[in-house]
């Protein structure tokens, strides 16, 4: 478990501890587990404020005509549908994910939705992007870093692949800052989204494990540390709904 002091997460899967060559495999087995009912149950943990962070996500990314975003962690969509809905239609974007039920979810919708030309999908792994160097507007990450075995090698491979004045954009739950509301939202995680994950999604065991990875997740200074560590500046973050969730943001100068 060498990887432990440069990317302590690399040895736990939610609470259970697992050696970090493990840990990618356990999390392509929750996400091909959820991936047809991913969407309907973001509503439903999240009461659709989901959509608010997404929304507020994209407003402070700012897509722009002619940009080409990366998603990373990109699933079903939800990010690189908005972007180009703003960027319009000179703009491209690159799903990248690492299950391929995930991707296959992501494609039918924008089948669906008419979007099969300015939308790549492809399968790959946020620690080593089949991307080339230098080569994007935008990178985001949405509700993904937190799965990541070795979340420092996934900082560096989004600066890799931006190019210089580029911009990095990261969506996830973090630490609540308002007290009495971080304990109310940790017993509402823990009492009541696994029961929704077994009701609706019929897998109870993985929406444990995603709100185990919540609770393990370094909050907001600790990962704008790691992610300047990673080589990006101007690192900054906004809090979402008390720290529920949070927007990371910097730039490849």
């Amino acid at each position: 478990m060498s990887d432990a002091p440069h990317n302590p997460e690399s040895r736990w899967f939610g609470d259970t501890e697992v050696d970090p060559t493990e840990k990618t495999h356990r999390v392509h087995g929750v996400f091909s587990s959820v991936a047809q009912r991913y969407d309907l149950m973001n509503d439903l943990m999240s009461g659709g404020v989901h959509r608010l962070w997404k929304a507020q996500f994209i407003s402070a990314i700012r897509p722009r005509p002619g940009e080409v975003l990366l998603d990373v962690a990109g699933g079903t969509g939800d990010i690189a549908f908005r972007f180009l809905d703003r960027a319009g239609p000179t703009g491209r974007a690159i799903i990248c994910d690492l299950t391929e039920g995930m991707v296959a979810v992501g494609r039918d919708r924008a089948i669906d939705r008419g979007r099969v030309g300015p939308i790549l999908h492809m399968v790959g792994n946020a620690e080593s992007l089949p991307v080339a160097d230098r080569s994007v507007d935008v990178y985001t990450i949405s509700f993904g870093l937190r799965n990541v075995t070795r979340i420092d090698d996934a900082l560096r491979e989004a600066r890799r692949v931006l190019k210089p004045g580029g911009r990095f954009f990261c969506l996830e739950f973090s630490k609540v800052v308002l007290p009495g509301l971080d304990r109310a939202y940790d017993l509402y995680s823990r009492a009541v989204i696994p029961r929704l994950g077994k009701t609706v999604a019929k897998d109870e065991d993985s929406y444990r494990y995603l709100v185990e990875s919540i609770r393990r997740f370094p909050d907001q200074p600790t990962l704008a540390e790691r992610i300047e560590a990673a080589g990006l500046e101007r690192v900054r973050w906004t809090n979402l709904s008390a720290g529920i969730a949070a927007i990371h943001t910097g730039w490849r100068i």
